[in-house]
């Protein structure tokens, strides 16, 4: 291509943390350049907000409907190639169908919608007009990730037996949504959020990780849900015990009761040979543990002869220097860049441009939500996992 690829954005206006990421990941590698946005349900935080991202003014637009019927009609030098949805979730169905129809790919935030059935819509619409969705479950983007994902697919642990994953918090451990949190509020209202609370917030995180790096499906769960924080709305604790498709045992755990905790998402994997240990606190180390000979411990850097192809195709920098979040998100973003670059050129990506997740991943974490909820009211518990 001769030209960066370009992308309007629905929500994420001043002040939204989410919507600064998104830009921060998209401009990363110079592939994408924003031109246009419904920015705010606001009308004046929309307008603003446009003005700040120096938008031209006949694409800053104050209703997301009025954006994706101008800006499909545009010519082909100006039309928009993607949009990215960065609304709270239960706002992401109408606009990611609307841009779709109009012949747009698409970025999501997680979860991928506000039910399981309208995730399950988003998927067929995406099979029915052949376009490309990103999900961003941020934490695939990790270049150690990618190599532990590897390992288990090459069968350098031997069968996979147990997987441990942890997704600590503590910034819910009190009643912040009535204390003018914006963040919390949304979170935890029913209304706005869905049927979980921490479980469909970090918990479809954590499970997506087990799913990804396994490269397995969990069959079989039983949960146990609770509301610590008195008055509380939606669960913000909890536990799973989840059975996998091809025998292994795991245990989930997603609290942001954790007081003191931030984001200490931690993921452990255990073969026949041995085993293997991420945590997001210290994102660019894999320790991989043997049951015959001494542990190792990998790091990520661009060209470590040591790595897969997918841990250094997303490593940005020499060995030694941190690569967290940020590079993480930008990873999704360059990725599905590649994707779509091919795709216009009429060329093939490369394998590892295509590793991001999809609407088949946003599909199973609102089944996971589902049947999570399902199992925890239920006295049987062990719940068979059903999309």
């Amino acid at each position: 291509m001769n030209r960066k690829l370009r992308m309007g954005m629905i929500g994420g206006g001043k002040d939204a943390f989410i919507g600064a990421i998104h830009r921060i990941a998209a401009n990363m590698d110079g592939l994408i350049e924003l031109k246009a946005g419904a920015l705010s349900i606001n009308p004046e935080v929309a307008e603003d907000s446009g003005r700040s991202l120096f938008l031209d003014s006949d694409r800053i637009y104050t209703d997301f409907k009025t954006m994706l019927e101008k800006e499909a009609a545009m010519p082909a030098e100006k039309r928009l190639d993607f949009i990215t949805i960065v609304t709270p979730n239960f706002a992401h169905f109408e606009p990611a169908m609307m841009a779709l129809d109009k012949g747009f790919h698409v970025v999501i935030e997680k979860p991928i919608t506000f039910t399981l059935d309208e995730a399950k819509q988003l998927k067929a619409k995406v099979e029915q007009t052949g376009l490309s969705l990103l999900l961003t479950h941020t934490y695939t983007g990790y270049p150690m990730v990618k190599q532990a994902r590897q390992m288990v697919a090459n069968g350098t642990l031997g069968k996979i037996r147990k997987v441990w994953v942890e997704y600590p918090q503590g910034w819910l451990s009190k009643l912040s949504e009535r204390e003018g949190n914006a963040q919390a509020a949304w979170r935890t209202d029913p209304k706005r959020s869905g049927k979980a609370g921490a479980m469909g917030d970090i918990g479809t995180h954590a499970f997506n990780l087990a799913e990804y790096i396994t490269g397995d499906t969990v069959e079989k769960l039983c949960a146990d849900n609770h509301i610590m924080v008195p008055g509380r709305l939606l669960d913000d604790d909890g536990a799973v015990l989840m059975r996998f498709t091809n025998g292994a045992a795991g245990v989930l755990m997603a609290s942001q009761v954790a007081a003191g905790e931030e984001n200490a998402l931690k993921i452990r994997v255990y073969g026949e040979k041995g085993g293997m240990e991420w945590a997001q606190h210290e994102p660019n180390t894999l320790i991989v543990r043997w049951l015959d000979k001494p542990a190792e411990i990998l790091r990520a850097g661009a060209g470590n002869p040591h790595l897969s192809s997918f841990a250094t195709h997303n490593c940005r920098t020499p060995g030694g220097h941190p690569e967290g979040y940020l590079e993480a998100f930008g990873n999704l973003y360059r990725n599905f860049a590649l994707s779509l670059q091919a795709r216009i050129d009429g060329t093939e990506a490369p394998k590892e441009a295509l590793d991001f997740p999809s609407v088949n991943e946003g599909v199973r974490g609102m089944a996971f939500i589902d049947n999570v909820v399902k199992s925890s009211a239920s006295t049987e518990k062990w719940t068979t996992f059903e999309i």
